[in-house]
C-alpha cells in the first residue's frame, strides 16, 4: 500500500485510499433521493439500477475500489469578488482550466499499470465522474473525508476543492479505515447561503433548484421564479464551498492544466454573450464548459444579464439576440429584457 501512495503522489494526487464494494447505507440514501424526484431530469441517475451503489455489479469481479483525490483550486481566481460584481460572469472554479476528465483518467491508468507491473496480475478499470459510480460514498469509505451537509466530500486537511477518481480492481488489496463521523458540527453556513434554497435539510440537496443543475444538467427552460436568484452564475455554483469554514485549509493546485484560460476567471457578461458559436467552440476547446453547448450557454448568460445592473451595453447585447433561431434563447432573452423594462421588437 505504501508504494501505491508513493506512486499516486508522483502522479499528482494528494491522497489515496482503498475500500471494499459494500457502500452500506449510501445505497439506501440514493434510492430515497431518487424516489423524492430530487434528481430532476437527470434520468441517468436511476438508469443503472443498483449498479451505481454496487461496484461489483457494475464491473463483475471487483473486490476493491481505489479512491483518489486531486486538488484543483487556483488561489488567484478571486471567486467572492467576481460574485459581488454583477456585471461579470461567475463560472465555477473547477472548470476554468482544461477538462479534468482526461487528465485524471490518464493518471489513473498509469497508476493501474504500475500496480499491475509490480504484482504481475490484476484487472483494473478507471472512472472519473463518467460512469454510474458513487464517488463520494467510496471516498468516504476509503477514508478520504466525510460527506458534509452540503453533500460535498470534505477533508479536514484540505477542504473540498478537489476532484475524485476511482480504480476498480479484482485484487484483494488491504483496506483503509473508513472515515468516521461528520465534522460539520452545528454549522449551517452552506444551507443558509444557497441562493435558491436547494437544500431541503442537512445532507439533502434538491438538484432541481441547484444552480449547478440548472446551468449544466438541465436542458430546457429555467423556472422563472429561480432566474432572479441565480445572479451572475452562468456555469455552476460554488457558494456552498466558498462559505465552508473547512476550506480555510484548502490547498492550491500544482497542475498547470487547471489554470484559468481565455480570461474566464474575470470577464464581463456582455463580452461572453457577444461570442458567436465559432468563438464559443474555440474558447471552450478542451474545457468542461463545452458540454452544455452554445444554446444553453446563451440561455445562462441571458439570465445573468437579466440580473445585471441596467446599462445600454446590457440592453443592446440582449436586443441583439432577441431574434435568435433558438426558442430557448429567445425566451430567456425576452425575460431578461423585461427585467430591464425593455420590450423585444
Amino acid at each position: 500500500m505504501q508504494k501505491i501512495r508513493e506512486w499516486a503522489t508522483e502522479l499528482g494526487f494528494q491522497q489515496v485510499g482503498i475500500t471494499g464494494v459494500d457502500l452500506g447505507e449510501h445505497e439506501n440514501y440514493l434510492q430515497t433521493w431518487l424516489a423524492a424526484g430530487y434528481h430532476g431530469t437527470m434520468a441517468y441517475m436511476a438508469r443503472h439500477g443498483r449498479k451505481r451503489s454496487r461496484p461489483d455489479a457494475l464491473v463483475p469481479g471487483t473486490l476493491r475500489v481505489i479512491s483518489l483525490r486531486m486538488n484543483y483550486l487556483e488561489r488567484d481566481t478571486e471567486a467572492v469578488k467576481i460574485l459581488e460584481s454583477p456585471h461579470k460572469a461567475y463560472i465555477s472554479r473547477y472548470t476554468l482550466g482544461r477538462d479534468y476528465h482526461k487528465l485524471i483518467r490518464r493518471r489513473l491508468s498509469r497508476l493501474a499499470q504500475r500496480i499491475e507491473a509490480e504484482l504481475g496480475r490484476g484487472q483494473f478499470r478507471a472512472f472519473v465522474d463518467s460512469a454510474p459510480v458513487l464517488e463520494r460514498a467510496a471516498a468516504e469509505k476509503a477514508g478520504l473525508g466525510w460527506i458534509a451537509k452540503n453533500t460535498m466530500l470534505i477533508n479536514r486537511d484540505a477542504g473540498s476543492w478537489f476532484f475524485l477518481g476511482e480504480i476498480f480492481t479484482d485484487l484483494p488489496l488491504p483496506l483503509d479505515e473508513a472515515h468516521s463521523g461528520k465534522h460539520c458540527g452545528t454549522c449551517t453556513a452552506c444551507l443558509d447561503i444557497c441562493p435558491t434554497r436547494a437544500f431541503t435539510g442537512p445532507f439533502q440537496l434538491d438538484a432541481r433548484k441547484c444552480i449547478s443543475y440548472l446551468t449544466i444538467e438541465h436542458h430546457g427552460s429555467i423556472d422563472p421564479d429561480l432566474r432572479p436568484l441565480m445572479g451572475n452564475r452562468v456555469f455552476g455554483c460554488d457558494d456552498c464551498q466558498l462559505c465552508c469554514p473547512w476550506n480555510k485549509f484548502a490547498q492550491a493546485t500544482g497542475e498547470s492544466d487547471f489554470r484559468p484560460r481565455h480570461g474566464l476567471a474575470d470577464i464581463e457578461l456582455v463580452a461572453l454573450f457577444e461570442w458567436d458559436e465559432a468563438t464559443f467552440l474555440a474558447n471552450t476547446e478542451g474545457s468542461a464548459i463545452r458540454r452544455i453547448g452554445y444554446e444553453r450557454w446563451l440561455r445562462n448568460l441571458a439570465v445573468a444579464l437579466g440580473n445585471a445592473p441596467r446599462s445600454d451595453a446590457v440592453v443592446n447585447a440582449l436586443m441583439g439576440r432577441r431574434q435568435h433561431p433558438s426558442p430557448l434563447v429567445r425566451e430567456h432573452v425576452a425575460w431578461a429584457l423585461g427585467q430591464h423594462g425593455a420590450t423585444p421588437v
